[in-house]
């Protein structure tokens, strides 16, 4: 039989990187593609106890439906730990759980966003949003970046000549696939050109707390007085990513709009995991768990940056983040990502190609994305050794 797919589903490519962890099934792949947690970071033994205690206390409780807004202790917690400890919603504000972090970006789409309308995002940004928006029919439009992030002239620009700008998009904080950090100064210019020009931000933000190095910066959304900004959180990255666990603070009609946008999809995120995060914030530590996370990531960097600096080749400069998961590497201009990463493959390292990220993906791109988080000490000393001589003799011949 021949399926004549929705226009909606059939312009879009899978995921490279999900494409790419397929690759590296293979235990004796090195791997620098996922942008997964190291399971070393994970609270197993914690939620081992407080899923027992679920199971024989309150199992008519934890395996029952649930409300589509998400299990009310979490949301209370959630809301509160933000405002308390980083300024982050109003009293006009409300908070929605959602199925991952990136639901929550699908959601705002949902919401915000008409066939044919605009988004501006950064360029490089995540796949998983941008294939998300495109879904939606979207027009997207990249917006260059320099090492402290977007461009705010070359965004001023942006929105005054593009037609039906609806939603800025950013990850302003260890941006994926950067690494870079926008400064104050240009999220609080982002938040006044939203204003001018009658936009909304979507501020994507689940690294933030993942901080190695450097002062803090506030969220977008904590300078936010007017209801202009959609913030995107997740408990993936400082609890563990499998149990699907994010959110959404924005004004309490939007928020109104994405409980019933998810009613069609999911009906609710899973009640059952919702309770273990809500047990665990009420009888641990989180931000001491995050430190100890920090720790290990802070440590899984230096030795990625230390071992890059042994084996790269000058010419090639990469990105030296205070936080997060990723660092970006540039070869020369004129050098191709991808044709790297073919090569790398075929020696068993894996790493995501440059062209994953663009908002014109025929596009060339000399960068390649790393991940630092999820391999051993061994295996990134190892795999960056191996890629060190894949980009050497790269060169060699791109220079022939």
């Amino acid at each position: 039989m021949q399926y004549q797919f929705s226009d909606r589903i059939s312009g879009l490519k899978p995921s490279a990187i999900r494409e790419i962890l397929k690759v590296t099934q293979d235990p004796s792949v090195i791997s620098f593609a996922a942008g997964n947690p190291s399971p070393e970071s994970f609270p197993a033994a914690e939620m081992a106890e407080i899923a027992a205690d679920l199971f024989r206390n309150r199992a008519g409780e934890a395996l029952q439906y649930g409300m589509t807004e998400g299990y009310m202790p979490l949301r209370q917690q959630t809301a509160k730990r933000l405002r308390e400890k980083y300024r982050i919603g109003t009293d006009g504000d409300d908070l929605i759980i959602t199925s991952g972090g990136q639901q929550a970006l699908e959601l705002a789409a949902k919401v915000f966003l008409n066939e044919g309308d605009t988004l501006i995002c950064e360029d490089p940004s995540f796949v998983g949003a941008l294939n998300a928006f495109r879904s939606y029919r979207v027009r997207l439009v990249g917006c260059p970046t320099d090492e402290l992030g977007m461009r705010m002239d070359i965004l001023e620009n942006l929105l005054k000549t593009q037609p039906r700008v609806k939603v800025i998009y950013t990850i302003p904080t260890f941006q994926n696939p950067s690494g870079r950090t926008m400064p104050e100064s240009r999220r609080r210019e982002m938040l006044a050109l939203a204003e001018k020009y009658n936009v909304m931000i979507l501020e994507d933000n689940p690294y933030f707390e993942l901080r190695y190095s450097g002062e803090p910066v506030p969220a977008i959304k904590s300078m936010d007085l007017n209801g202009r900004v959609i913030y995107a959180g997740s408990y993936s990255k400082v609890l563990a990513p499998g149990i699907r666990m994010g959110f959404a603070c924005a004004p309490r009609e939007v928020i109104g709009k994405m409980v019933v946008a998810k009613q069609t999809s999911d009906v609710h995120s899973n009640l059952f995991f919702q309770m273990v995060i809500s047990e665990y914030l009420n009888r641990y530590d989180l931000d001491a768990h995050i430190e100890q996370v920090r720790g290990l990531y802070r440590h899984k960097r230096d030795v990625m940056l230390d071992a890059i600096g042994r084996h790269f080749d000058k010419r090639v400069s990469v990105t030296h983040p205070d936080g997060g998961l990723f660092l970006w590497v540039q070869l020369p201009d004129g050098c191709d990502g991808f044709a790297l990463c073919e090569r790398a493959g075929a020696q068993k390292v894996a790493a995501v190609p440059g062209v994953s990220f663009l908002v014109n993906d025929e596009m060339k791109s000399p960068g390649i994305r790393l991940n630092f988080s999820l391999p051993s000490d061994s295996q990134i000393e190892t795999g960056i050794a191996i890629l060190g001589k894949v980009i050497e003799d790269y060169l060699k011949e791109v220079e022939a």
